[in-house]
């Protein structure tokens, strides 16, 4: 996608062509301070002086993404309670960096945090922590208290297709229902569908919530802003599985694009084909578009919708979100499809069930008050 890339460069960043530039990058990453002894033949330049890094890898069915296999010192991920996001919780992260490559995706800023940019690096440097299920394992065999629960999906997606590869979530998902720790999986990966029986099996010993991301039916415009993930077809297969092995999964509807897929007969159109595939809960949520991720999407935008340009400056002037009306707006759309196809309003329960809402967040129940005549 030569307009993403141009996006990448637009904002600062790197070609994926700057490979010397890179190398010398990629030597002052970030990553654990851990010591191993041996370095994989396959490292590149300036990549052995890692202390946690075994080697990266090359494969020609991963053509132009390096994978750099990592030894991660832990598992679990205990998120502040003053974080923003899912404050108080637990989650775990398989990998780092997507090959979806969804030009709106909010964990862009992330790879950041690694030395790494938050254009082509995130989508074609990927860090995959190869021991994460041998010390999850230690993890929950020496904690004092479990986690109650465990969030996957929140920052990139467990089951991309370097999954595939690495199969790192069965071991995963039998550490947990072993240690009777419940779990969440938001995913875009049709991958998920190998692992149904191993998660319907682990649903009878613990709560599994699972939920899917779908948001376009119309395919040209999907591969343009998902060039990685699997088609729409596949994901409402994958959404049928799931429905067949005895889940209520739960679609996340995002993100909806102002003037693109945000009129009251698409949500309509969108919602009716969930419902038929099996969704038991619909979350809507209008694009996001945070610090560096919006510079990307406007460069998309220039190179495929021009003309919309003046409106999403326009409703993106004040920051990240849509403004209040127009948030309101599509969420009375989507609540008129969901009425309209059988499926219950989305509420803070259905967010919580993937600890979205975090520890501090839960409302809670209303204190029943004493019946009176009057």
């Amino acid at each position: 996608m030569d307009y993403l890339v141009q996006a990448w460069q637009s904002v600062g960043m790197e070609s994926v062509t700057g490979e010397a530039q890179h190398h010398a990058r990629l030597s002052d990453m970030r990553w654990a301070g851990q010591r191993i002894d041996a370095i994989g033949p396959g490292t590149l330049p300036g990549l052995a002086r890692l202390g946690n890094l075994v080697r990266s890898v090359r494969t020609p069915e991963f053509e132009g993404i390096t994978l750099h296999e990592v030894l991660t010192k832990s598992a679990l991920n205990h998120v502040p309670a003053t974080s923003a996001m899912l404050p108080g919780e637990w989650t775990i992260n398989p990998y780092r960096g997507c090959t979806h490559a969804c030009a709106y995706c909010f964990a862009r800023p992330t790879h950041e945090h690694l030395g790494l940019d938050l254009g082509a690096d995130f989508d074609n440097q990927l860090i995959v922590k190869v021991n994460l299920p041998d010390v999850l394992r230690r993890e929950l065999a020496t904690k004092r208290t479990l986690p109650e629960r465990v969030a996957f999906g929140t920052n990139t997606d467990p089951y991309q297709r370097a999954e595939g590869r690495y199969q790192l979530m069965p071991p995963v998902i039998d550490a947990l229902t072993g240690a009777r720790v419940s779990f969440s999986i938001l995913t875009k990966g049709s991958m998920i569908r190998r692992d149904l029986d191993r998660l319907a099996a682990a649903a009878e010993r613990v709560n599994v919530e699972l939920g899917m991301s779908i948001a376009f039916l119309d395919e040209e415009l999907r591969h343009t802003l998902e060039p990685g993930a699997p088609s729409t077809a596949a994901r409402l297969t994958t959404l049928r599985a799931m429905r067949d092995a005895g889940f209520t999964p739960t679609v996340f509807v995002a993100p909806i694009l102002p003037h693109l897929t945000d009129s009251t007969d698409q949500i309509d159109t969108l919602i009716g084909t969930l419902a038929s595939a099996g969704a038991g809960t619909i979350l809507p949520t209008p694009l996001y578009l945070m610090r560096g991720v919006k510079e990307l999407f406007f460069t998309w935008l220039r190179h495929t919708h021009q003309d919309l340009i003046p409106a999403y400056a326009d409703l993106y002037s004040s920051g990240s979100r849509t403004p209040r009306p127009y948030q309101d707006l599509i969420r009375a759309r989507v609540n008129r499809a969901l009425r309209n196809h059988g499926l219950p309003l989305p509420d803070f329960t259905a967010s919580d069930r993937f600890a979205l809402l975090g520890k501090r967040s839960i409302p809670a129940p209303p204190t029943p008050t004493t019946p009176t005549l009057f």
